[in-house]
């Protein structure tokens, strides 16, 4: 079973950045295809962005293309998530998940993702 533990998250200001990390273990990093999704008070889990496994191809919601940027490190294990020029209405606890499926894994459904992080807190506030 895949572990994941995401760490990064704090308080930032409107316009600042920030960077996610998410560390994994306990499965074929290499071989898994991972996302981001985030949830706001009151809000589902809302889709953020994903990477294959390969790292070549990735996938953004509307909300944060050309702001945020996923990349992944497969020596390492870990997924990152770069988050640019932040707006109030990214504040949510954001979380990385893992998918070990090779030919029916969405992108943005997290129902076709087998492992969770606990999540992380940003907080955009001035």
């Amino acid at each position: 079973q895949v572990q994941l533990v995401e760490s990064g998250g704090g308080l930032v200001q409107p316009g600042g950045s920030l960077t996610l990390s998410c560390a994994a273990s306990g499965g074929l990093f290499s071989m898994t295809n991972m996302g981001w999704f985030r949830q706001a008070p009151g809000k589902g889990r809302e889709f953020v962005a994903a990477i294959r496994w390969s790292g070549i191809t990735t996938y953004y919601a509307d909300s944060v293309k050309g702001r945020f940027t996923i990349s992944r490190d497969n020596v390492k294990n870990t997924v990152y998530l770069r988050m640019n020029s932040l707006k109030y209405e990214d504040t949510a606890v954001y979380y990385c998940a893992a998918s070990q499926r090779t030919m029916n894994w969405n992108y943005n459904d997290y129902t076709t993702y087998g492992a969770w992080g606990q999540g992380t807190q940003v907080t955009v506030s001035s």
